[in-house]
């Protein structure tokens, strides 16, 4: 039996869900390791309370390749949202990208003894959880279940089953898997900085909690999210994930064919020649402009047009927006997309290209900051699409606690053991009012038990030293 310990926290909530619970989401990229910490307020609306985040150097096309640098990243970032929160972290919502991550979509039911009584949640979970017992094919893993619309018997087409009458209860499932190994790397990183994992969610769901209302997913869109080593799609039709990919490529690679094609610059001067002047239109009218690089070691200084910086940032760009299409049209989803593409990640912050990618695709675009279910104004620092990840992540943390709790309130009311609780309890977990009025059960105990099944006893007790 896997025993994890726990730190003292430095300030107490208690147990009886009087106050909402407070989750930590830990988004672990290419290019940084980000960690926020937040809570429900009393008005519904989750407000952040901490944020920390380093420098990523174990980690390539979002997948950890470096245990103990990984680690260390972690940790560092850890102890910066700790002393903002003033709190002790213990456990993280813990995002996975690569392209190891696979989807398929896998038909499940269940029959129910008592065909007088209602669906509820807790049959759903039941459901959910079945789905776990599919085959997979060897070296992977189950990291979630995602139901589409619901049967209950011969009533087609339900997104909520719960209150329906019925016997059958089924559904089509997206079930996403990915590589054990890759999942046990990250397992082994978070516990040698001597942290529980909450559960494990593929980075593009988790952003579309921040980016994405109701009404473009109810539409159609397709978030895509443009990190440093991959990019992460999640396409939402009638509501629902419909269907995830991750292509091995990102803003990564065009910082190195800036440093490649323009020679004596390293690769920190290509980052920043990309974000401060770099263009996807070559033919913006910067015919004459040019930025000067020191040399290195007293070497001439390196010139470079910013039309020809343009025009290497393009062809890069042009093919990762290809690569997108190919991508939205093999899973029949192009034509379905009627609010079309919002991007967001580190990589939405090229200049350009909103313009760049309506050009390529034909689709509607816009630049997808985190503002969904969050409290963040327009001037925080928080407002940018490179922490749209970290913070999705911490509201589904939030969002685990109250959906154990309705379950756990709903058996109590069926054994007759309810417990009243507080309004301001109830309020949190029902929030403003501008949430989707239905959010199935995911199976967080269920991917705990299994995550926690990779690692040998040896990995969990491993321990982490800092410097």
């Amino acid at each position: 039996m896997l025993e994890i310990s726990f730190k003292k926290s430095r300030r107490k909530y208690p147990d009886d869900s009087e106050e909402a619970k407070i989750a930590v989401g830990l988004d672990i990229g290419t290019t940084k390791v980000v960690a926020f910490v937040g809570q429900r307020n009393s008005d519904g609306k989750i407000e952040i309370l901490g944020f920390g985040k380093h420098i990523s150097l174990g980690v390539q096309r979002g997948q950890v390749i470096n245990i103990d640098k990984t680690a260390k990243a972690i940790r560092q970032a850890i102890i910066q949202a700790e002393n903002k929160a003033n709190i002790d972290i213990d456990t993280v919502m813990v995002g996975i990208a690569g392209q190891h991550i696979n989807n398929t979509q896998i038909a499940g039911e269940i029959k129910r003894r008592n065909s007088d009584s209602e669906i509820t949640k807790e049959d759903v979970r039941i459901l959910i959880d079945d789905m776990f017992k599919v085959a997979v094919n060897p070296g992977s893993q189950i990291i979630d279940i995602i139901p589409q619309e619901y049967t209950v018997d011969s009533i087609t087409g339900l997104d909520d089953p719960i209150g329906v009458l019925g016997t059958q209860l089924s559904s089509v499932f997206n079930v996403v898997t990915g590589n054990s190994q890759h999942i046990r790397n990250i397992i082994r990183c978070v516990k040698r900085c001597k942290l529980e994992m909450d559960g494990l969610v593929v980075e593009p769901i988790a952003s579309a909690e921040v980016v994405l209302d109701k009404k473009e997913k109810e539409t159609g869109v397709a978030l895509v999210d443009i990190g440093g080593g991959t990019t992460d799609i999640a396409v939402f039709i009638n509501g629902i994930l419909r269907h995830t990919a991750v292509i091995p490529i990102g803003g990564d690679v065009i910082t190195d064919d800036i440093k490649a094609v323009f020679k004596g610059i390293v690769k920190e001067e290509a980052e920043s020649l990309k974000v401060k002047h770099g263009s996807c239109l070559p033919n913006k009218g910067n015919d004459n402009l040019v930025v000067s690089i020191p040399g290195i070691k007293g070497r001439p200084a390196t010139e470079i047009p910013v039309v020809e910086l343009a025009e290497v940032i393009a062809a890069r760009t042009k093919e990762i927006i290809q690569r997108i299409s190919d991508e939205l049209k093999n899973a029949n989803c192009f034509n379905k997309l009627g609010c079309g593409i919002v991007l967001t990640g580190g990589g939405a912050r090229l200049q350009d290209i909103k313009e760049f990618t309506e050009y390529h695709t034909g689709l509607s675009v816009r630049i997808g900051n985190p503002e969904e279910n969050i409290i963040i104004g327009k001037d925080s620092e928080y407002y940018h699409p490179m922490y749209a990840t970290g913070l999705g992540l911490m509201i589904l943390g939030i969002e685990k606690g109250e959906d154990l709790h309705a379950i756990k309130e709903e058996r109590n009311e069926r054994t007759g053991s309810s417990k009243k609780t507080g309004k301001q309890t109830k309020k949190q977990i029902e929030g403003s009012g501008e949430r989707d009025k239905y959010r199935p059960p995911r199976p967080w105990d269920k991917i705990k038990e299994l995550l926690y099944d990779l690692v040998s006893d040896d990995d969990m007790d491993d321990d982490f030293e800092d410097d």
